[in-house]
Order: C-alpha cells, then structure tokens, then sequence
C-alpha cells in the first residue's frame, strides 16, 4: 500500500507527503471548545463596554492571524494537490490518497472557518474588528467579510457535498488506505470528522435552493472530475480571493532566477541565516513587517559531513536549507528554499565547534510539525524563526529576546533579524529588493534598511 501513494507519480508522492504533514498541523492547532468558551467570554466583556481594551484586542487579532495562517497553509496545500489530481475518470481509485488528503484538507478548513464564523458572525463588534486593516501586520480591510463570503457560498456547499457522497461511497476502499502509515493519520482523521459531515449536509438539505443546484451539478459530472474539480475549485476561489492584488501579474516569474541562486552559493557557509519574501504570498498579510520567512542554510553535503551533520540526504542536490513551512520542520534542497522574490542573508559571529553546535541543535528538531499557534514556549512544533531562535539562543554570546503577542511567546522574523543585528550578526547579502543580481556588504545592508522602511 505504501506505493500507493507513489505510485502515480514522483509528483504525487511529494505532494501527499506534504499534503498532510500540513493538514495534521493545522488539526492539532485548531482551538478546543474551551477556547471558543473563553474567547466567547472575552467577546462578552467588549460587548458589554461596546469596545475591546488594548490587551483584547491584541489577543483576538494575534488568534485571528492564526487562523489567517492556518487557512493559508490548507488553501495552499488543495492548490499544490490539485497540480498532481488530474481530472479525468481514468485510475482515479489510485488517486484515492491524493483524494483522502485533500478531503481531510477541505474539512478542516470547513472546521477552522466554522470556529471564526460562530465566534464573530453574529457579533457586530468582533466582526468589524477583525475587518480592521492592520498596517503592522500587513492585514488589509474586510478580510472577515471576505472568509464569511467565501466559507458561505453555495457553490462552496455544493462541491464539498460532492465530495462528501464520494467520500461515503468510496468509504471502504478510503478505510483500507490506513495500511499505509503513512496514510493511517488522515483516514483517522476523516473518520472523525464524520459526525460534522453529516451536519454538514443536514444543514445544507435545508437549502432546497442550493441542494436543487447541487443535484443538477451532480448529475452533470463523472465522479472523480465532478469531486476534484469540485474541491480545487473552491479553493481556487478562496485564493483569487485572498492574493494580494497586483502583487504579481498572471505567470510573471519569481524575482530570484537560478542565475541568481547559482551566484549567491559562491558567498554562503553554512549557519547563514536567509530570510525571505514572496511577494504575493498570502502569509504576507499576518506576518508583521516586509520580511515574513527564515530559513537556515546548512550547506552542501561535504559541508555538512565536516561539521558533524549526518543527513540522509538525496545526493542529487547540492545545497541545503532546514526550513519550517506548512508541511513541518525539514531539510529542503536550495532550489525549493529560494523560489522567492526577495532575501536577505545574515551571518553569524560564530565559528568551528559553536557553529557545529547551533546547526545540530537546529536539525535535532527536523520533522516536527509546524507551530500555527506561533507559541515558542514549548518546541514541540516549530515556526520558521523559531528554527533560528532554538539552534543559536545561548550560544556565545547570542541571546534573543521572546515578545508578548496576544498572550503567547514568539518572535517574528523582523524581531528576529533586529535581534541577530544587535548581538553580532551581519548583514551580507540581498537579492530582488530592486536592480539585478546580488548586493554585497554595504550596499546589502543600506537595501536591507530601505525594505523596512
């Protein structure tokens, strides 16, 4: 079974490895019935004052940006499955685990919008509030208005019943996924989640206007088309919706070319810290500041192998990053890690044994989960920065300095970087912050100075 989920294609694989490293995140950080009851507590406070007091406010917008996060990481997640999908009848019974982990994706996001839509729909306050523009964390206007929307569509209803009938009708041969280890987290998962299916569709029989649509749909398309098609394009929907508008025209490339990602690794050691931006990216609207990302460079595998690093590394890359995204804390090869359109690279004052240190300290947590409740007081799961902040903190002389952010520990990549700066870091290299190819030295660090400003 485990070649199932290969089977189809290398492509394929990657994806659904990816897929529900990303879902099972996003799971395990949604909030319990105890958070709606405290949040519904706070929300009845500002309600009853008819405004929220500084700290409140602080606490439900760092929840709501969260949310924003997990949302983007699930909407991403159904946008890269559907790149492997296909959409023809052929073979779908073996795309069932790409069908499984993009399902379970569906789901909880119709969980995580549903906790936001009970919490502020029917309150007039929390709802305005979170339609605020943020102008630090880079969130615009009415972005509740936007998910409340989207989350509420008919045809957003109508194809997540088609594929809730699929996943019934296909019940068994979904169940017998779970053989795959790998697979066995999202089989339990969907499993779960099937009493808030039936809700679902109970709650959409009501709709005799939208179910009629539905029935019509339905009777229109094959199976697998009408089912992948169907969950794709909702989320399609919802990321038109949420990009950035002209960020990035249709098709345009990253700024980062390979020219440039092949001149840049003349100038690298490992223990480089990168922090990066895509300039469309849908993280840059709760992530505060013009830089959102870290990343750390480890090197190439001789690097690596003189400093003590053991990696089980795929000896057709050359260059490595551990990184933390969606799908977990992993060792990427540089060629993912600078699809970018923007970096700036920071370098340590640590040498030799220090240097080893902090990067093995760094890799003892690959594979963990990523944090989307951006708490970094336990190192059970990790945000990108906090990669940084574990693998240097207390070697030498290197001290960081965790914030208060609604209640929670953390430190932003901007924090971050002031941070590093101020304990002797230096800045050595930028790229796409304006002109072509790299900027060294001084001139990196007066472009590095401009894009916070």
């Amino acid at each position: 079974m485990a070649g199932r989920v290969v089977g189809n294609s290398q492509a394929n694989g990657i994806a659904v490895t990816r897929g529900i490293a990303a879902v099972l995140a996003v799971a395990g950080a949604l909030p319990e019935a105890s958070d709606m009851r405290q949040d519904l507590a706070s929300v009845a406070a500002a309600l009853a004052r008819g405004y929220f007091l500084p700290d409140e406010d602080e606490s439900v917008r760092h929840r709501y940006a969260g949310y924003l996060a997990a949302r983007a990481a699930l909407l991403e997640t159904l946008e890269e499955l559907a790149a492997v999908a296909g959409r023809g009848t052929l073979e779908w019974q073996q795309r069932l685990p790409v069908f499984a982990t993009a399902f379970a994706a569906a789901c909880v996001l119709m969980r995580a919008n549903r906790y936001v839509i009970d919490l502020a729909g029917e309150q007039p306050l929390l709802w305005k509030k979170l339609d605020e523009a943020d102008v630090v964390a880079g969130i615009p206007r009415k972005t509740f208005t936007t998910v409340f929307k989207a989350a509420t569509h008919p045809a957003t209803l109508r194809r997540l019943l088609a594929a809730t009938d699929f996943y019934f009708a296909q019940h068994a041969a979904i169940r017998g996924l779970a053989a795959d280890p790998q697979l066995r987290p999202v089989v339990e998962l969907l499993a779960a989640e099937q009493p808030l299916m039936e809700r679902r569709r109970r709650d959409a029989l009501k709709r005799v206007f939208a179910y009629r649509w539905f029935a019509l749909w339905r009777r229109q398309r094959s199976a697998w088309r009408q089912v992948m098609f169907g969950i794709f394009e909702v989320s399609g929907r919802a990321i038109s919706e949420l990009r950035q508008p002209g960020a990035r025209s249709g098709g345009a490339p990253k700024r980062i070319t390979d020219a440039i990602r092949v001149a840049v690794v003349e100038y690298l050691q490992p223990g480089d810290v990168f922090v990066t931006r895509h300039e469309d990216a849908l993280s840059n609207w709760f992530l505060p500041g013009f830089w959102p990302h870290t990343a750390l460079y480890l090197g190439s595998r001789e690097e690596c192998l003189r400093l003590g690093l053991e990696l089980p590394l795929d000896v057709g890359h050359r260059h490595w990053f551990l990184e933390a995204k969606k799908d977990g804390v992993r060792v990427r090869p540089l060629g993912e890690t600078l699809q970018v359109d923007a970096f700036c690279v920071l370098r340590s004052p640590l040498a030799g044994a220090d240097l080893a240190m902090a990067l093995k300290r760094a890799l003892g947590h690959a594979g963990k989960p990523y944090d989307f409740l951006f708490d970094f007081r336990s190192a059970d799961c990790l945000a990108c920065s906090e990669v940084v902040y574990r693998g240097f903190h207390g070697i030498g002389a290197l001290r960081f300095q965790l914030q208060e952010v609604g209640g929670r520990l953390c430190l932003p990549t901007e924090a971050l970087v002031a941070q590093a700066l101020a304990c002797g870091f230096q800045i050595l290299i930028t790229a796409g912050l304006g002109g072509e190819g790299l900027r060294l030295g001084s001139a990196a660090a007066a472009a590095y100075t401009a894009s916070r400003e």
